[in-house]
């Protein structure tokens, strides 16, 4: 029994799907967004709503998975996603180069430029210790961000790095002097 296949996806105004073989893309005011659909699993539409349909109970473990992707799809078209980073460090910061191009100085020799795929947005704070990701594309925002975090991640007995910004770090206990 699946619970989250069978709740209806709400498909707001100015947005449209269509389901081309396995793909499913879905166009709204933000933009559009094609999804890779697993088979076995048909989308319908009834009073301003998407439902996912399994063909047997053999599809139950996929129709919560393709019910999740499509709504995940609907609500990047309409509001959006955003991923938010903080640089933690003496003299660590990142800042834009032109239009698509990231620069991180990570305590490292030279800095690293991270360019941007299409589709995703970052910017950047004034102090340039805080990054803000977005795009329409859930799996491409969450996926650059980690990227950038992976860069330099957290160190666990300063807490230096570059980390997600209500990311819960445990700080571990240094060496205790010779006594």
């Amino acid at each position: 029994m699946s619970r989250i296949g069978k709740k209806p996806i709400p498909l707001p105004k100015g947005v449209s799907y269509t389901v081309e073989g396995n793909t499913v893309t879905v166009q709204g005011p933000k933009g559009k967004v094609t999804t890779h659909m697993p088979a076995g699993v048909k989308l319908e539409q009834k009073d301003g709503h998407i439902i996912a349909v399994r063909d047997d109970d053999s599809k139950a473990a996929i129709h919560g998975l393709v019910r999740a992707l499509v709504n995940k799809s609907v609500e990047g078209v309409t509001k959006g996603w955003t991923k938010e980073l903080d640089i933690v460090g003496i003299g660590y910061r990142a800042e834009m180069k032109g239009k698509g191009i990231v620069v991180f100085t990570l305590g490292f020799s030279h800095p690293i430029e991270y360019p941007l795929p299409t589709g995703i947005e970052v910017a950047i704070d004034p102090k340039q210790t805080h990054l803000t990701i977005s795009g329409i594309d859930r799996q491409k925002v969450g996926f650059v961000a980690a990227e950038m975090r992976a860069l330099r991640p957290p160190d666990p007995y300063k807490n230096k790095g570059v980390r997600y910004t209500h990311e819960r770090l445990k700080k571990k206990v240094g060496k205790t002097g010779a006594k």
